[in-house]
Parts: structure tokens; sequence; C-alpha cells
């Protein structure tokens, strides 16, 4: 369970959300470079949606470092502009929020682009204004903004993006996306989000008010089932990405891959009922993943 950020140090607190992901962000056996500069990343990902998902720091400590006012301080929308404008101080500037100024010098060493950050705070935006997806096109396109970045910034602080690892990356992080989207039915349904297509919802006839029981009926679990066999098919996608790289990558992005299985693996066991409590997978089902994933088993 990660911790909340505290009022004393929100910089720490963010950072030690890495401890909590589905996937690795910056494991030990990789360069020190590259876990300074993606740790750098994460932290821009993690308060970007900590800041969507109104899950700051106590006490205002991001908003006054991003310079707004206390009348704002819980306008998420007013947040995420006041944060997009340091973002850009990052590429032109001096950024206000330390996290920003820790992503500063890996933006310059890395000749990382702009476009992957916004499209993260554009999908926390969208966050704010869109809280149900009628198709799963729809919440494919809400993927391509809050997932797929992080994977292309990945590519681009290990300098191996090409057209078609992009491509596998996408599949890849859109299936993280959509496991961890199953995983949280409950928590985002408490913040009226439902990220479960309504298409999808209505051919296995499940109601809004099913996703508030204790339990998952079969109805939902079949669901369920139905949106984490759609994951599985993209990270399946996605695995001739790890064999086209060597090295410590290798282990970094099977990692990636690994961490989507298992977990689905663990919303399986559970007989696909993930209202009670997000189903999580254990260090040894990680493990036998890493070594399926690297062997480029489906």
């Amino acid at each position: 369970m990660t911790r909340k950020p505290t009022a004393r140090d929100p910089e720490r607190a963010t950072l030690d959300k890495a401890a909590g992901e589905n996937f690795p962000v910056a494991p030990f056996f990789l360069p020190g470079a590259w876990r300074s500069d993606l740790m750098a990343v994460y932290g821009f990902a993690r308060l970007v949606d900590d800041i969507g998902d109104g899950d700051l720091a106590p006490g205002g400590a991001d908003a006054r470092l991003l310079g707004v006012s206390p009348d704002d301080a819980e306008d998420r929308l007013v947040l995420l502009d006041a944060f997009e404008a340091d973002l850009r101080r990052v590429f032109d500037g001096t950024p206000r929020h330390p996290l920003l100024r820790r992503l500063q010098p890996t933006v310059h060493r890395r000749s990382l682009p702009l476009e992957p950050f916004l499209g993260l705070i554009a999908a926390n935006r969208q966050d704010q204004l869109v809280t149900r997806y009628e198709t799963y096109d729809d919440l494919l396109a809400y993927c391509e903004l809050s997932a797929n970045p992080v994977g292309r910034l990945v590519l681009a602080v290990t300098g191996t993006s090409t057209p078609e690892r992009i491509r596998r990356s996408d599949a890849v992080c859109t299936a993280l996306q959509i496991v961890e989207h199953l995983q949280d039915v409950r928590e985002d349904l408490g913040r009226d989000r439902i990220y479960l297509p309504a298409a999808d919802m209505k051919r296995f006839h499940v109601q809004e008010s099913d996703l508030a029981a204790p339990t998952a009926g079969a109805s939902v679990r079949a669901l369920v089932a139905y949106e984490a066999e759609r994951a599985r098919g993209l990270l399946n996608e996605g695995v001739p990405l790890v064999g086209s790289v060597h090295g410590r990558l290798k282990l970094l992005l099977a990692g990636f891959v690994a961490g989507g299985r298992a977990a689905i693996h663990a919303i399986a066991a559970a007989e696909y009922d993930v209202l009670p409590s997000p189903p999580k997978p254990g260090k040894p089902r990680l493990l036998r993943e890493m070594g399926v994933t690297l062997r480029g088993e489906g």
C-alpha cells in the first residue's frame, strides 16, 4: 500500500509511491544514470496523477510551489494549468516545483520531447470532465494520453526509440492501464469514474449499481474477465518489444510485461471479483512471468 504524501516532504512521498506500482519503475539492476532519469520521469507522472485524483499532500504545499492561491488550491483544473505552465519552464526556464526541477536535467540530457508530458496532463484534465467511456475505442483514445506517453519516455530515456518499438510499447502501456482500471473499479467508482466501456457493460448486463456491491456478481465477473483478456492480448502484442533490445533494458521491459501478466493472474485467481479489494500479484508469480516473458512466450 502506498503512502499518502505528507505536508513535510511532498516530493519524497510522491517518489516513494513507485514501490506500489504494478511494474518496476527504476529497478536496482539498471545503470545509475538511467535510474535517476526514470525516477525523474516517474515523479512527474505520479504528481500529475495525484493532482488529477485529488491525492496531493495535505496542507496545500504543492499548490504553493506552483504559485496557486489558497482559494484555488482544491481546483484540479487550475492546478493542472499551473503544472503545465511549470512544465514548460522545464524546457525554457526555471521550474518552481522540486519534482520538475529534478526532471529538467533529464529532459536536456536525454533530449526528451514536450509532447508526452503534455499528453499526461491532458489525460488528467480529461478525468475532470469525462467520467464514462461509451466504447472500447474511446477508452483506447484515453490510454493514448494517460498511459502510452510513459512507455515512449522510457524508450527516449534509454535511447532506443523506433517506430516499431513505440507501437509495441503503446500496446504494453495501454494493457497496463486497463489492468489498473480493473483492479481499481471500486476506487474509481468512489471518484465517480467508470473505465469499463458502457457498451461492454450493456453487453454483459452490468449496471453501475452492480459495481458498488460488496462482491461481484456473475455478470460483473464475466465483464472483468472479458476486459482482462483484452489486456492480455495487448501484452502479448508487446512481447516482441522485449526481444528487440538487450541487456538490462531487456530486463526492465520484461518487468513491465510481467507485471501486467502477474496482475491479470491475480485478478483471475480472485475469480474476477475485483470489488472487495484490488487483486495484487505476489513476488513468486511476478518472477515466474518474468521468465515466461524473457523467453518470448505468450
